[in-house]
């Protein structure tokens, strides 16, 4: 297939650095800036940029706190709250002519859900100790050994499927916007947008809310 030519590439060669590398730097560069205008300009009643962000910042904040609780939600948040303000800059920015989403690559997904993956058994050793083999036995003891099998199978299987649905989805939706837009160019190009839009947000939700989940289930006592 031939590599469709990027505003990106007028700065950076893109057989030297790939595109989802370099738009998942201009992404991180993205949001670090507007954390810093942000920081310098804050007002008590928000409104533009700052509203918009301390909504999506509260969304997500509740997220983690409904999913994992009180005090291991306000504990995560800092992860959960970048990698959904992250996913959904990097979702977004395939809606823009001249650029790519960077979640579009399975490396990307990959950098996120590998993380996502260690950070899960990390805490759940941290907190459980060896009880943590009990996240993995089930309820009844005759049943443990092969309980162990499917459990050990699919916590090896969630940075695939995470990596893989979110690649996956954002692959389609780019190639889905790019036929019907050449199809029907000047008929439906905000509904064809708006889809997008939907599918980037939904993406990115279902990709923190996992992750919240896989967290809460390391950190609660096991049943």
């Amino acid at each position: 297939m031939h590599e469709e030519s990027l505003l990106m590439d007028i700065i950076i060669n893109p057989h030297v650095v790939p595109h989802y590398v370099s738009y998942a730097f201009l992404a991180s560069l993205l949001l670090v800036g507007v954390g810093l205008v942000m920081r310098g300009s804050l007002a008590l009643v928000p409104k533009g940029v700052q509203n918009f962000m301390e909504v999506m910042v509260e969304s997500l904040f509740k997220l983690a706190e409904d999913n994992i609780g009180h005090h291991w939600g306000k504990y995560f948040f800092p992860l959960i709250g970048t990698l959904g303000l992250y996913i959904l800059v990097s979702n977004f920015m395939g809606l823009i002519p001249g650029f790519t989403a960077p979640s579009s690559n399975i490396n990307m997904t990959a950098s996120m859900a590998i993380p996502v993956f260690l950070a899960t058994h990390y805490y759940g050793i941290k907190v459980h100790g060896v009880k943590y083999i009990k996240h993995f036995l089930g309820p009844i003891m005759w049943l443990a050994p092969m309980m162990f099998i499917i459990e050990f199978i699919g916590h090896l299987v969630r940075p695939v499927t995470l990596s893989v649905r979110l690649f996956g989805n954002m692959i389609a939706k780019h190639m889905l916007l790019f036929a019907l837009g050449l199809l029907v160019p000047f008929i439906i190009p905000v509904a064809i947008l708006g889809l997008g839009v939907l599918v980037s947000l939904i993406q990115a939700f279902v990709f923190v809310l996992l992750t919240s989940l896989y967290l809460a289930g390391s950190v609660e006592e096991a049943h």
